[in-house]
């Protein structure tokens, strides 16, 4: 018995309007939105130590001002999908946008740490509404199978880059301007989006969910969810057998499993199951999520390194990641959208996973005295490539075949895999690093007698935590890969062309095209 994925793609040749004439301008403001949101995950990093010591926030409170906003993000991600289904895609996110806006104005405004941590919970609220919606506007408006290898190469490279874009951004911010500026610099973004959003989107009609809101759906998915983002920050900064921590996990499985239960059982519920039951899509949940968790090896511990061992600025830090960027890029919109239409799925995923595993591999190798170039240089581009490539046709999948009522559902579960990811990875690999640095200097600092000897082996148990943890990322993105390989078995994921305005009072899948 074949997948709701599979069995669309049998479906009879459909005769599919080429979509809105203003897509394309669109494309540019909710890649725009996409950009902040994803900017956002790195600038406020660059930008705490400044913010910590004006607003007076301790060491044991500074976490919040990241916590705070993983926690809404993460938590709320499938009721502002699902928000949008309902509400209208367009509407939704015009309202992500104004809010996140000002709620970022409100953090560069901040006089105190209770209202710093609020501001970025406030952002994540609407950043769970705002990140969604764009993804399905997109999933709904390009239809065509050339186009839409374009608009997601360009979206899975933003997706991809962001965060490396906002290193450099929020260095030159905080080294020229002030930590404040690192919010202010959302909102012209943000003004500009929904000032072009509103002119240019036009969202298709007949693509909205009429069905009542699943309010017992909500509530135990979004505690479940937050449940399990807090429990991986606890162990990242109080062990993973704290008992906080242990209880958070198990009240997070207690949870998202009545969760799924309820869902299976609801007339109309938050996350239908059959969304996720197709082996593709929940191939690529899966697989994203560990690729975002293996790539957080890469921006948490090579921010260290170049910071601390080698001594380079904020600025200087943010430019090194540029190649990374590049990387992104290129394998996005020059590899990934052109071979879109070619190849099956996971020979563009599969390989960019394993080919961003050789780049991690490469800094394996990571010693005090590593060179940039010949080491740190061939990695970044090896990772953003492979990255690039694979995120392409994922992101474009993902949301794929699934009917129209249920775009924004299946593309906060895009995200909503990559917050947990994150939350994972910072989590994993901070203890992973932390233990083998541990390690590290019980066997080595008994043989420095001197100061400068004992220093000198400080920084080497640093590097030798991060090349460790790192180690540990390549075999993480390794099982993306093979998860890709195993599950993924559509075929070419921009040979069809999906009916965006298609009912949603019934059950019926939407027609698709096959060319």
């Amino acid at each position: 018995m074949g997948t709701p994925m599979s069995e669309a793609l049998k479906a009879p040749r459909v005769a599919v309007p080429s979509g809105d004439a203003n897509r394309w301008k669109a494309l540019v403001f909710i890649a725009l939105a996409q950009l902040m949101v994803v900017l956002d995950s790195t600038i406020v990093n660059i930008a705490l130590p400044s913010a910590q010591k004006d607003l007076g926030i301790s060491d044991g409170n500074r976490q919040w001002v990241v916590t705070a906003y993983a926690l809404a993000f993460g938590g709320l991600l499938l009721f502002g999908g699902r928000i949008a289904d309902k509400w209208g895609r367009r509407r939704a996110f015009l309202t992500g946008l104004i809010g996140f806006a000002m709620a970022s104005a409100l953090g560069g405004l901040a006089v105190s740490g209770p209202m710093m941590f609020g501001a970025r919970a406030l952002q994540g609220v609407f950043g769970a509404l705002l990140a969604p919606a764009a993804l399905s506007l997109l999933a709904v408006m390009f239809t065509d199978a050339k186009e839409r290898a374009k608009a997601f190469g360009i979206y899975g490279a933003i997706a991809g880059g962001g965060g490396a874009v906002g290193l450099i951004l929020g260095g030159f911010l905080t080294e020229y301007l002030d930590w404040r500026w690192t919010f202010f610099v959302n909102v012209p973004f943000a003004v500009v989006a929904a000032l072009g959003a509103t002119l240019v989107i036009r969202e298709p009609e007949g693509g909205r969910n009429r069905a009542p809101l699943d309010i017992p759906g909500v509530l135990l998915s979004t505690l479940g969810l937050v449940a399990l983002v807090y429990g991986f920050t606890r162990a990242e900064s109080d062990g993973w057998s704290d008992a906080l921590t242990v209880s958070m996990f198990v009240a997070s499985a207690v949870l998202l499993l009545a969760f799924v239960l309820v869902e299976s059982r609801v007339k109309a519920p938050l996350l239908p199951l059959r969304v996720v039951r197709d082996r593709n899509r929940g191939g690529i949940y899966l697989s994203l999520g560990l690729a975002i968790i293996g790539m957080f090896g890469l921006f948490l511990f090579l921010t260290y390194y170049l910071q601390i061992v080698k001594g380079y600025s904020p600025v200087k830090t943010g430019f090194a990641f540029l190649p990374m960027v590049a990387g992104m890029i290129t394998g996005s919109t020059q590899i990934g959208a052109r071979l879109m239409t070619r190849v099956r799925a996971r020979l563009l995923m599969g390989p960019g996973f394993l080919v961003a595993g050789l780049g991690m591999l490469l800094l394996t190798q990571l010693e005090i005295g590593s060179s940039y170039t010949t080491l740190l240089l061939p990695a970044m581009v090896l990772l953003g490539l492979g990255m690039g490539t694979a995120f392409m046709p994922a992101m474009s999948l993902a949301t794929q075949g699934v009917e129209p009522r249920d775009a924004g559902v299946a593309s906060a579960m895009v995200n909503t895999s990559q917050q947990v990811g994150g939350a994972i990875g910072t989590a994993l690999l901070n203890t992973i690093a932390a233990s083998a640095k541990t390690s590290y200097l019980k066997d080595h600092i008994a043989g420095a007698a001197t100061k400068p000897q004992q220093q000198l082996v400080g920084l080497q148990s640093m590097v030798h935590g991060y090349s460790t943890a790192i180690a540990f990322a390549v075999g993480i993105l390794g099982a993306a890969a093979l998860i890709a390989f195993t599950f993924v078995n559509a075929g070419r994921p921009g040979s069809t062309q999906v009916a965006s305005g298609a009912g949603v009072e019934d059950e019926a899948p939407v027609p698709v095209v096959v060319h």
